[in-house]
């Protein structure tokens, strides 16, 4: 069964990370929270859980506004052919959460480690960062080095590498 919320508020508190969580209305799109700004500091984030042709099961984490290429990020992250969104059934079963509720946090349900994580240097360059907390119906403040001993603890060590902007 999927962690909930309060399972991984539970687990960041025994990692002894900080972090803030403000409820609201449900989102499902980037252009949907624009209007939570201003009320929740920090950089926003989007969320792509992407495959590749083979099937291994990517989740890329970036700014909200970054531009992905997604025609060639496969090449970037070293993937086996192009990417494609997960399906909804996939994403269930992968990391326990829908469509729109899409987050790094999800990775505590994914105990088989089948979702590589990458996280884009931009976004990295932030030092506070936000992220539904497994629903859309809450935003999660934590801080950036929080993220990263939160990924390292479920087994996910995340990759952090250029995804967005023009491919190198």
């Amino acid at each position: 069964m999927a962690a909930s919320p309060d399972a991984l508020f539970a687990y960041l508190d025994r990692l002894g990370i900080a972090y803030k969580t403000v409820t609201h209305a449900p989102v499902f799109r980037v252009d949907e929270s624009r209007a939570l700004r201003g009320k929740i500091p920090g950089a926003h984030t989007k969320n792509l859980f992407l495959r590749d042709k083979k099937g291994a099961a990517f989740l890329v984490v970036t700014l909200e506004d970054a531009a992905i290429e997604l025609k060639s990020l496969h090449r970037r992250l070293g993937a086996s052919g192009r990417f494609s969104f997960g399906s909804a059934a996939l994403l269930a079963d992968l990391l326990g959460v829908e469509p729109g509720s899409v987050t790094p946090f999800a990775v505590i349900n994914d105990m088989d480690l089948r979702v590589t994580v990458v996280l884009d240097t931009v976004m990295m360059a932030h030092a506070v960062l936000n992220f539904h907390p497994l629903r859309n119906t809450a935003t999660t403040t934590i801080a950036r080095d929080g993220l990263v001993k939160f990924l390292e603890s479920t087994g996910h060590r995340p990759r952090i590498e250029p995804v967005s902007g023009p491919p190198a």
